[in-house]
Order: C-alpha cells, then sequence, then structure tokens
C-alpha cells in the first residue's frame, strides 16, 4: 500500500502514476540497458526512461545516452557497444556519497612545499 502512493505522490522513486499512464497507452518499449532501466517512445518522437531504481540521470549508460538525446551514429539502431578491455564499466555518478573520489583523503599528509610568509 505504501509503495502505492508512493507512485503516486512522488517522482523521485521511479515512476510515478502519470508516467505509468503514459507509458501504457502512448509508450513503445525501445529496450533495456544493463541496469534494468527501460526506455520508451511514441510515435511522436517523445522519448524517456523509467529507472529500475532511483531517478538518477547518471545511471544512462553511453548506448543509451545518444539515444535519449537523438544524437544519430552507429550505436543507435542496436544500443551494442563494442568494449574494450581498458574501458571502465559504466558507472554512476558517486559525488556526495561515501564513495566519491577524493584525492587526498588524510589531510595531514599534504605536505607544503612553501613556507608561509608570517608578519
Amino acid at each position: 500500500m505504501l509503495t502505492f502512493i508512493k507512485k503516486i505522490f512522488t517522482w523521485w522513486n521511479r515512476d510515478t502514476f502519470g508516467t505509468r499512464l503514459k507509458t501504457i497507452l502512448f509508450g513503445k518499449l525501445a529496450g533495456t540497458d544493463h541496469l534494468g532501466n527501460k526506455y520508451y517512445e511514441s510515435k511522436n518522437g517523445k522519448r524517456w526512461v523509467i529507472y529500475a531504481s532511483e531517478i538518477d540521470a547518471s545511471k544512462i549508460p553511453v548506448e543509451w545516452y545518444s539515444w535519449m538525446h537523438f544524437t544519430h551514429n552507429k550505436i543507435e539502431n542496436n544500443h551494442e557497444l563494442k568494449k574494450y578491455d581498458w574501458q571502465k564499466p559504466h558507472q554512476e555518478n558517486l559525488t556526495g556519497t561515501d564513495s566519491a573520489y577524493y584525492p587526498n583523503k588524510n589531510k595531514n599528509a599534504i605536505q607544503k612545499k612553501y613556507k608561509s610568509w608570517k608578519d
């Protein structure tokens, strides 16, 4: 019951009731990605995504980013991108989380290469 109420009134927990209704009536499934996100397109060309988990635009992989933004390239037709061994897998934006990158976690380890000017 609580998840149903969340779907009606909140937009940050996957899709709302209005988005679900629009998807059922006008959406044609274009495909899904490895994260479980589902991509839809209407007859008049509008495109949208229903996220598998919490809504975050950085969770759209490169293969589908070009499709969402109408960028025409060779990937758009089959959404399969040849991955090389040196490429890292897609990762969402981790800024503001505990997993975010910090170049110097230990601030005491920073050594100054100069002496401060004093009065």
